[in-house]
């Protein structure tokens, strides 16, 4: 999976940027939206992929496959219903990666079908489908910090919620353990294939 072919990292440069853009800005411009103004503060609802990029997350992406952007600051205080309003943004950015999948699919498609694209669009558009098929995916492991757990979390019963907050202190001890069990990459990668096999399919269609 790791490579340093220079022509592979610039193939899948515009869809990390993008995804990781997209997938920040949804829970930030969200969480705006239900009376929480702490991302709009912090600069972070914005579409500059700058303001959003972890390095070590950005670096993963494009050498492991999966990886994660800087987390937006949210404060759920502010949100009239704090679990209701941590569910929403929570899954708005795995939502918006999908989304986006589907969006760039369709205009593939589209374009294809009508004035044509080359085969380097294609590799580049075809790359940042999968990128935002692997956000979504990757975000939704139950597994604090990542918003699966945050989502999980606003469904349990309140009285669970310390337990999820002890559980963020060995966050990245539980991660690093899954990643080289390679239980996350067992799991992450079949459903991610599943769905853009998916994708595949409705883009022939539309081509055709």
């Amino acid at each position: 999976m790791f490579s340093l072919d220079p022509t592979r990292i610039i193939m899948l440069l515009p869809g990390i940027l993008l995804g990781l853009t997209v997938h920040e800005f949804s829970h930030g411009y969200v969480a705006y939206l239900l009376g929480d103004n702490t991302a709009k503060n912090n600069g972070r609802l914005t579409l500059n992929p700058v303001a959003h990029i972890d390095p070590i997350g950005f670096l993963m992406l494009i050498f492991a496959g999966f990886g994660w952007a800087k987390p937006v600051p949210i404060n759920p205080y502010f949100f009239t219903d704090r679990r209701r309003g941590t569910f929403l943004v929570s899954i708005a950015g795995p939502a918006s990666n999908i989304v986006m999948a589907i969006v760039l699919t369709t205009l593939l498609g589209l374009f294809m079908r009508t004035i044509g694209v080359g085969f380097a669009v294609q590799q580049v558009v075809m790359s940042a489908i999968f990128i935002n098929l692997v956000l979504a995916v990757f975000n939704l492991f139950p597994i604090p910090p990542l918003d699966g757990s945050k989502i999980l979390m606003s469904l349990f019963p309140s009285r669970f919620e310390e337990t999820f907050y002890q559980l963020e202190k060995y966050s990245v001890i539980l991660l690093i353990l899954l990643l080289v069990l390679g239980v996350i990459r067992n799991v992450l990668f079949p459903i991610v294939g599943a769905l853009y096999n998916l994708l595949m399919l409705y883009l022939n269609i539309l081509v055709f």
